[in-house]
């Protein structure tokens, strides 16, 4: 039987449009981009004859331009694929179709199906969502068109910009270009703003709306996350109230059912989502919760499922949806793991749009749903030190291929251009232009599957601690330079290797140009390694990790000695703050205190568990904690990006009782964090060492593949299954309750997220079990870092 992988099953649904694909201009929105650029597409959109993949929210009038088709024909076949509801993906579209005028055929995929665009709060599109949004968006079109039209006849020179600049103009209430539409020149869309060609008098654009649902990121074959500028990813999943802690993040459980009335948007499109994403991976689902938010999706998709999809010859899987928020240690903390130090030192691309600056109407901030603005999941690789460093000889014949090309392009101009040679000639001779910058163009990127030799090096470093990892990235490497027939000056020793052995072979890997075009994936993630094992990062991180074990280890101990090293964390950061010393030193920020306070005061309410909503720990100890907190700010008034802090300067009294006053309420959500239960009185046949802190997923699968009962977890009967227990049952025909452990194939969904250490440590559940043979799919709505677990709890969308 075939194995369940789901870059495969992202392919295969792209190759099933390719009859849209094939020569029309392909856009992509920043969701999707991300998306396909995990997945390895973009050379598949080529071999289906796409003219020109480009990016939706940057459009240009010259996009049409870039064609590799020998079809001298200009482009009228455009395919959009958004990872947005319609709602949020028309400006651009709308944009996209004003700017090509000579656009006839448009294909929209959109990830958000037709029910959720329809139950999504205040859209304006009802249950025939696709083909409202079609009549919709022709209407809009149409008025541009005919405005634009009058406009040029009364003035003759009118740029497109301006007859889309009205904030009221169209369904949506279109923004202008210079508010959301970034880096480009005014000038593209005045060239394209012209009337039609006589030939195309009297034609109708041709619109469809599709449901493209595989819009996802990939790590591996069967570990995946969300795209961050997605709208199931930007979805709140919890409004503020007693339970909730953020925004981004599910409620805490309560052991009751929410009311059908009150769910998330972020539920609601989790449960489509999941519901396509079984129906394209061909699996018929018997579904588990774990948490309050994960049962209300489970009872959505139950209330899905039809006689017609059971009924259905499919491949059965179990699939259990659990909530972030029953285990918030494990991405707080700063586990053993190659992947995370990676994804929490390297800088991310900046978010193509932004939603806080995206110009709406009062009306619409107030009723609309929030969104989050999550960090895009593409990392930017500093590659220019291996490549560029030395290279003196390649510079030179750089600039005597681009003289050649200047003189060739225009020969009347030529003292002209010799002034700006000379001028490109000092740049490239100055080093300082070669010096890292996070703005540079020159930086890799991670795919999950490419023609690396046929090793998917990402798969590979997610069940890999961070010495392992590092230890198969220098083997990867001298594997590639035997290939390559380099030799190296410089003598590597066996063992885990240093950062200047492993830069070495980078170096020498990447020197010349078909080797490092050959060998590109091992080479970036050997230099994305170095970068989270240099110095400035490693000690960071090392520094957390100790700080984290000493938690743990008084945690086992006392309240009075948790407490004291909590204090004692924080006091380091005023000091930290009146010496203006750096990280690099192994010292902490204030913000950095209070994450490693969130990681005490849940290991408070797991080791000392009170009644009711109080705090772990005594009021003496608790008020040397809050006196510390107070000082450290006091010292360091700059710190004001967290949500319970408003005022930049604390200098009077009034101010600081002021201060303490914020600082109560911040305790008061500590004690939130410390009434969850993440433990779950999970069984468990090994006795693991408590200093180990295996994270909720590792114990949790560990009792699954026991079959030990877990306590909360619940089974949503199928269709048939409701039947049974309510009609046959009565003459003794009920059915059986299934387990986990049965199912061969078993898809697991974090609702909030997931990290690289729960990654690892659910392969090694699987390894460890009787049942190795089970195919494992992880999933989660994000991936997560210890910083973006501060900014969601304390950070704009926290519930403090």
């Amino acid at each position: 039987m075939a194995t369940v992988d789901v870059i495969k099953c992202c392919l295969d649904s792209i190759r099933q449009i390719s009859e849209n694909i094939k020569d029309a201009i392909v856009y992509l929105d920043a969701g999707s981009s991300e998306s396909f650029q995990f997945v390895g597409a973009f050379p598949l959109f080529l071999e289906l004859g796409a003219r020109a993949v480009c990016s939706l929210e940057n459009m240009s009038a010259l996009d049409k331009a870039v064609d590799w088709s020998t079809d001298s024909d200009s482009a009228r076949k455009i395919v959009v694929i958004t990872s947005r509801l319609l709602i949020d993906a028309h400006r651009y579209i709308l944009r996209c179709l004003s700017t090509l005028q000579n656009v006839r055929h448009c294909a929209i995929y959109t990830s958000i199906s037709e029910v959720a665009h329809s139950t999504y709060p205040n859209s304006p599109l009802g249950p025939d969502a696709f083909h409202e949004y079609e009549s919709l968006l022709n209407q809009d079109y149409e008025e541009l068109l005919k405005k634009h039209e009058t406009d040029h006849s009364l003035s003759g020179n009118v740029s497109l910009k301006e007859s889309t600049n009205s904030e009221d103009e169209g369904w949506s209430e279109l923004t202008s270009i210079e508010d959301n539409i970034t880096g480009h020149e005014n000038e593209d869309a005045v060239s394209s703003a012209r009337p039609h060609q006589e030939d195309d008098l009297g034609q109708k654009l041709m619109l469809s709306v599709h449901h493209f649902p595989l819009i996802l990121c990939p790590f591996s074959r069967k570990v995946f996350v969300l795209p961050s500028e997605g709208s199931v990813a930007e979805a709140s999943l919890s409004a503020e109230h007693e339970n909730s802690v953020s925004s981004g993040l599910p409620p805490l459980s309560t052991g009751r059912l929410a009311d059908t009335e009150d769910v998330s948007p972020g539920a609601t499109l989790t449960a489509q989502f999941l519901y396509h994403l079984a129906l394209k991976m061909d699996l018929k689902l018997e579904i588990f919760s774990l948490g309050d938010l994960s049962k209300t999706v489970g009872k959505l998709l139950t209330d899905m499922s039809s006689l017609y999809d059971v009924g259905r010859r499919k491949r059965s899987a179990g699939l259990l949806i659990i909530d972030r928020t029953l285990d918030l240690l494990t991405p707080c903390s700063h586990g053993d793991s190659l992947v995370d130090r990676i994804f929490s030192s390297l800088p991310r691309r900046q978010r193509v749009t932004s939603l806080n600056q995206t110009r709406v109407s009062q009306s619409q901030l107030k009723n609309d749903p929030l969104k989050l603005e999550r960090a895009p999941l593409s990392v930017q690789i500093p590659l220019e030190k291996f490549i560029i460093e030395g290279n003196a000889k390649s510079n030179s014949q750089l600039l005597k291929t681009l003289e050649a090309f200047l003189v060739g392009w225009n020969t009347v101009d030529s003292d002209v251009q010799t002034v700006e040679l000379m001028k490109l000639s000092k740049k490239l001779s100055d080093e300082s232009c070669f010096q890292y910058n996070e703005g540079e163009l020159l930086h890799g990127s991670f795919v999950s599957t490419d023609n690396f030799h046929g090793a998917p090096y990402l798969e590979a470093m997610l069940d890999r601690r961070t010495k392992d990892g590092a230890m198969l990235i220098k083997k990867w490497l001298q594997e590639s330079l035997r290939r390559e027939n380099i030799s190296l000056d410089v003598k590597i020793r066996p063992g885990f290797p240093s950062n200047s052995e492993l830069q070495s072979l980078v170096k020498a890997l990447a020197k010349r140009q078909s080797s490092f075009l050959k060998n590109k994936g091992i080479i970036q993630l050997a230099a994305s390694a170095l970068h989270a094992l240099d110095q400035l990062h490693s000690a960071s991180w090392d520094a957390f990790n100790s700080a984290e074990k000493i938690l743990h280890v008084n945690a086992a101990d006392t309240s009075q000695s948790l407490a004291a090293q909590i204090s004692d964390l924080i006091n380091k950061t005023a000091l930290v703050a009146s010496q203006v010393q750096k990280k690099n030193q192994g010292l902490f920020t204030l913000q950095d205190a209070l994450l490693l306070a969130i990681i005490g005061y849940i290991l408070a309410g797991e080791n000392f568990p009170t009644s009711g909503s109080g705090s772990p720990f005594s009021w003496q100890e608790e008020r040397f904690m809050k006196d510390a907190i107070v000082d450290a700010i006091l010292e360091n008034p700059a710190v004001t990006k967290l949500k319970f802090l408003h005022e930049e300067v604390f200098g009077d009294m009034q101010l600081k009782l002021e201060l303490r006053d914020r600082v109560d309420n911040l305790f008061k959500f500590f004690y939130k964090l410390s009434s969850m239960k993440r433990n779950l009185a999970l069984e468990s046949r090994r006795n693991d060492d408590p200093s180990s802190s295996k994270g909720l997923l590792y114990k949790l699968l560990t009792s699954i593949l026991d079959k030990n009962d877990i306590p909360g977890m619940e089974y949503h009967s199928s269709t048939v299954g409701r039947l049974f227990k309510s009609g046959f049952g009565r003459f003794g025909l009920g059915q059986a309750k299934p387990s986990l452990v049965e199912q061969n194939v078993i898809l697991v969904f974090v609702i909030g997220g997931i990290n690289g250490v729960e990654v690892r440590e659910v392969q090694q559940a699987l390894t460890e079990s009787s049942r190795p043979d089970i195919e494992l799919i992880l999933g989660g709505t994000t991936f997560l870092t210890p910083n973006d677990m501060l900014e969601l709890l304390l950070g704009q969308y926290s519930h403090i």
